[in-house]
Order: C-alpha cells, then structure tokens, then sequence
C-alpha cells in the first residue's frame, strides 16, 4: 500500500509541477530530440505511475513474490470466487478497474489519433495523385496552388509536396534547404511522436502536463527537422525560407516547414546557440530513463522483496534441515 500511495502522489506531482520545470529547462532548444524524448518520457510516467498504483494497490507483493500459483488465484477470486481473502475485496476490484481504464483510453485515444490522421493523408495523397506531379530532381511532388507551401505527407508513400507559388518565390538554394527539412521529418516520424504526444493530451484532457507537453512536442520536432537541415545545408538559406513560408498555412495533418514558431526559428538559425556537452547529454538521458524505469522499479520492490525473502527463507530452512 506504501507503494501504490508513492505512485499516486508522484503521478499527481508530476502532472501538475514536471510541466513547470521541463518548460523551464533552456537547453530544450540546444537538444530539441533529447527535449522531445524528455517530454514524451515525462507524460508516460505519469500515466505508467497512475496505473501501477492502482495495481500496487490491489495485488500485494507476496502475491508476485510467491509465483504464478497465487497470482492465479487471485485471478480466480477477481471472477467471483468467495475466499474471504482480503485481496478479493471491493477495493481491490475498483483499484484493477481503475488501472485497466486509463490504459484502454490511453490506447484507444492513440490509436483514433493514428486512425484519422492516416485516414486524412490517405484522402490528400489521392488528391495529390490527380493534381500533383511528381519532379525527379526536387525529389517532391509539385502542387498547382497560388500560396507558397512546403509540406511533407506521412505514411506508407511518404513525400515531400511543394506549390508552384514557393517554387516562384524560393532560390533553388532555399527550395532544397526547405526540402531538407521536410525529409528530416519523414526520416525521423515525427507524425508519430507527434500522435503519441496528441493521444495523451486527449486521453486526459485538462492535465497540464500531456498538455504542454503536445505544445512542445510539435515545436520541438520543428527544431529538430531545422537542425537536421542545417547539418547539409546553409543556415542562411533554411531561414530565408522560412521567412518566405511564414505565412503559409499547410493542412493539419500533415507537417510543414512554416508555422507559428517560424520567425522564432529564423533567429535560431541565424543565431545557433552551443550545443549540449557530453555530461549535460549523459545527465538528459539518464532522466529519461529514470522517467521510463522509474515507476516499473518501483512498483516492482514489493514483489522483489518477498521474492528474496520467500527464497532466503527455504534455503535456511533446507540448511537447517541438512
């Protein structure tokens, strides 16, 4: 019970106090992919820490401790057999339930993400197909349209798309700087990082911590597609572009290089900030770890404990018994 309250009170803390920190952290801009990792590691443990607590709360750790033979048992008491067992109680059947709820909606919610999304690009790729053509060189698919867009379209035959008016209005320089940063972002999946972080936030709506943290996400992997593009070519020609696209407004299911955060690229890009030392690196990843392993450890000591016990216990027995 002490480790289920331990989760409990760290999945409360984390949702409302890790935000204020992590949005803290100046480094995110100098890591973006580490600061992506971080967020998204945050928002799990949270939701891993609430359903462990429900579960640390209805199976005692001998149970674990003690093998599959009472783990069973337990099983069979949750279907209905009168034992008299503390564990088959109220309680414990609401602390299961609880723990299998948010899982469920934590999955259905990432799954109705991926499901629209594919659904949407499925619809724009055919669209594509028609009013598209498909240039070689560029490497992309050429749009007949009058505003200077430049996008990319996940998936299964993912591309990179670019309208006529960006063509016009783009150096060739700054058109495959542009493109660059769309293929990062097909390279990288960010549509798929950037559902997670989506299906976590509607799974639990009003919980500042999946919620920012979606805001971050999608800035952050921006910066990463950035970067990605600035390591082939020019900083100066990706933020003359961005400057040209700034405007533009590409469909939302889809990742484009303009947006709201653009002009604020530009001058990370003309002003590129140091990046992290190794030590600030090791120290990033070894939160994230700790994110991820944290509460599965945790929850796990009971069950570890009494498995050591039970074990420490037959071998003195079997000693003694020599």
């Amino acid at each position: 019970m002490t480790v289920a309250l331990i989760l409990a009170c760290y999945t409360v803390v984390a949702a409302t106090v890790l935000p204020r920190l992590l949005a803290k952290a100046g480094w995110a801009d100098r890591a973006p992919r580490l600061a992506i990792c971080m967020w998204l590691a945050a928002s799990l443990s949270a939701v891993g820490s609430a359903v462990l607590a429900g579960l640390s709360a209805a199976i005692p750790g001998d149970v674990v401790g003690h093998g599959l033979a009472r783990l069973f048992e337990v099983c069979k008491m949750l279907l209905g057999d009168d034992s008299g067992i503390p564990v088959a109680t109220a309680g414990f059947r609401l602390a299961v339930l609880t723990s299998g709820l948010i899982t469920v909606r934590v999955a259905f919610s990432i799954c109705r993400v991926l499901f629209t999304a594919r659904r949407e690009r499925t619809r724009h790729a055919d669209m594509l197909s028609i009013l598209g053509r498909s240039d070689s060189e560029l490497g992309a698919v050429v749009l007949e349209y009058g505003e200077p867009l430049v996008y990319c379209l996940p998936g299964r035959e993912a591309k990179a798309v670019i309208t006529t008016a960006a063509l016009k209005a783009l150096s060739p320089e700054h058109v495959a700087a542009v493109l660059a940063h769309e293929r990062a972002h097909l390279r990288g999946r960010h549509h798929l990082v950037l559902a997670l972080a989506e299906g976590l936030a509607r799974a639990f709506p009003g919980v500042l911590l999946v919620a920012t943290a979606r805001t971050e996400v999608a800035r952050l992997v921006e910066l990463r597609a950035d970067d990605v593009a600035a390591g082939r070519h020019s900083r100066l020609h990706l933020a003359a572009a961005l400057v040209s696209l700034a405007t533009g407004k590409v469909p939302a299911f889809t990742l484009g290089a303009a947006g709201e955060n653009a002009l604020t690229r530009v001058r990370r890009m003309l002003n590129p900030a140091a990046p992290l030392h190794r030590r600030e690196r090791l120290v990033g990843l070894s939160a994230v770890a700790l994110f991820l392993t944290g509460p599965a450890v945790l929850a796990a000591v009971p069950g570890v404990s009494a498995l050591v016990a039970h074990h420490c216990h037959s071998l003195l027995l079997l000693t003694g018994h020599a």
